[in-house]
C-alpha cells in the first residue's frame, strides 16, 4: 500500500542527483511536493538532465540550488521556506583505488558537512525535522561485532565503536557524523531528527550511470576480478527505492522518531553469483567458489589496500545480522527483493543506459 504524502510546503534534498536522493527527488515529485534540491555544479549535466526529466513530468517540481557541503552558508538559499530537510548528500566509496585521503574523502564532508547542513536548520526557522541519510555501518565496525549484541543481532541501540579514520574510515566517519547529528538535535527544541540506516543499497540508478559505490561491487561480476573466487563475506543489502520510501514516511509519519536500519537481507558474494546465474545464466566472470580465508588474510593486502589483515580477521567470513523489525512497525515498510534489485543493477551496467520507469 502505497503511503500518501501530503506538503503543501517545500523540502530540501541535499545531493540531489546522488543514488538514493535521486528516487526520494522522484517519489517526492510525483507526489506533488516541491523540492530544493542541491547540486555541487548546477551547470553539469550529468548532475542535473535527470532532476530535470523528473520535474517535467510533475505533478511537483523541482527548483534546483548549487551548494557545498564545506561551504559555510552555502544551504541557505536552498533552505528556505522549507520545513522538510532530507540531508543525503555524502560519498561513498567501496573501491579503494579511488581512496586518496581518509580524512578529506570521508570524514570532512560527512562530519563537518553535516554539522554545516545542521547549523543552517538552525538559522532557518521554518524547518521542523531532519532526516538523515545515515548508514548501517554506523551500528557496527567489523563484522564479527554482529555476533557479539545481548539480543543477538544489531538493532538501532547499537553504536560502531571499532572503526577509526585509520581503520574502515568510511564507517567511522558515518557514525561521527550521526553522532553529532544527535547531539545538534538535543541542543534545541524546534526540530526533530530522524535516521536512516541503511545497508549496502542495490538497484538501478536514475542518472544512467554509476552514482554509488554499490555499482563497483556489481561491477565486479562484469569484470572478472572475482574470477578465480569470491571472498567469504555477507554484507545487509536493500533495494534503493524501498531506502527512499523509507526516507518519505520517516519525514511524513508522526510517530517516526529515532534511528531506522533499513534493510531486506544478507547476501555474500556468492549469492550474487547465484542470483546473476538464475537470471542471466553462468558467466565466466562469475564466481563458483569462495576463496579460503587464510588466503585473503595473506594475499589481500597485496592486491587491495583496503583488505588489511585486521579487517580479514574481524570481518571475512562473517554475515550481517541486523533486525529490521522497527522500521516495519513504525513505518510499515514492506521490502522489495533485493535479487531483482541486483538484477536490475547489473542489467543497466551492461546496458550502459538510464533506467526508464
Amino acid at each position: 500500500m502505497t503511503f500518501k504524502v501530503n506538503s503543501k510546503d517545500p523540502v530540501l534534498v541535499t545531493g540531489a542527483n546522488g543514488f538514493v536522493a535521486s528516487w526520494l527527488v522522484k517519489r517526492l515529485v510525483e507526489a506533488g511536493v516541491t523540492v530544493h534540491g542541491t547540486v555541487r555544479d548546477i551547470s553539469d549535466p550529468r548532475k542535473v538532465t535527470h532532476l530535470n526529466h523528473i520535474s517535467k513530468k510533475g505533478p511537483g517540481k523541482i527548483k534546483l540550488f548549487q551548494a557545498d557541503l564545506l561551504e559555510t552558508g552555502s544551504f541557505l538559499d536552498a533552505m528556505k521556506k522549507c520545513t522538510i530537510v532530507f540531508h543525503t548528500a555524502s560519498p561513498f566509496i567501496i573501491d579503494a583505488k579511488r581512496i586518496n585521503n581518509p580524512q578529506t574523502d570521508f570524514y570532512e564532508p560527512i562530519v563537518n558537512g553535516t554539522k554545516n547542513i545542521l547549523q543552517t536548520v538552525d538559522d532557518t526557522n521554518t524547518v521542523k525535522k531532519v532526516v538523515l541519510t545515515s548508514s548501517i555501518v554506523a551500528l557496527y565496525g567489523d563484522l564479527n561485532e554482529c555476533l557479539t549484541p545481548p539480543q543477538g543481532m544489531l538493532t538501532e541501540k547499537d553504536w560502531n565503536k571499532t572503526s577509526s579514520i585509520h581503520h574502515i574510515p568510511y564507517s567511522y566517519s558515518k557514525t561521527m557524523g550521526e553522532k553529532l547529528a544527535w547531539e545538534k538535535v538535543g541542543q534545541q527544541n524546534r526540530w526533530e531528527l530522524v535516521a536512516i540506516n541503511p545497508p549496502v543499497v542495490v538497484g538501478p540508478s536514475i542518472a544512467g550511470f554509476s552514482t554509488s559505490g554499490s555499482d563497483d561491487m556489481i561491477k565486479s561480476f562484469i569484470n572478472g576480478s572475482l574470477k578465480a573466487g569470491a571472498p567469504p563475506v555477507a554484507f545487509g543489502m536493500v533495494d534503493v527505492r524501498d531506502v527512499a520510501e523509507a526516507h518519505v514516511r520517516a519525514a511524513f509519519m508522526k510517530n517516526a522518531q529515532g534511528r531506522y536500519i533499513i534493510l531486506d537481507k544478507a547476501v555474500s558474494f556468492l549469492d550474487i553469483a547465484q542470483i546473476l546465474t538464475n537470471k542471466f545464466g553462468p558467466k565466466e566472470t562469475f564466481p563458483k567458489k569462495e576463496l579460503p580465508k587464510w588466503l585473503l588474510w595473506l594475499i589481500g593486502p597485496i592486491f587491495d589496500k583496503s583488505i588489511t589483515r585486521k579487517f580479514v580477521f574481524n570481518s571475512i567470513g562473517y554475515k550481517l545480522s541486523a533486525d529490521n523489525n522497527k522500521s516495519i512497525q513504525d513505518l510499515k515498510m514492506t521490502y522489495n527483493s533485493v535479487d531483482s534489485a541486483i538484477e536490475e543493477m547489473y542489467q543497466q551496467l551492461l546496458d550502459d543506459k538510464p533506467f526508464q520507469n
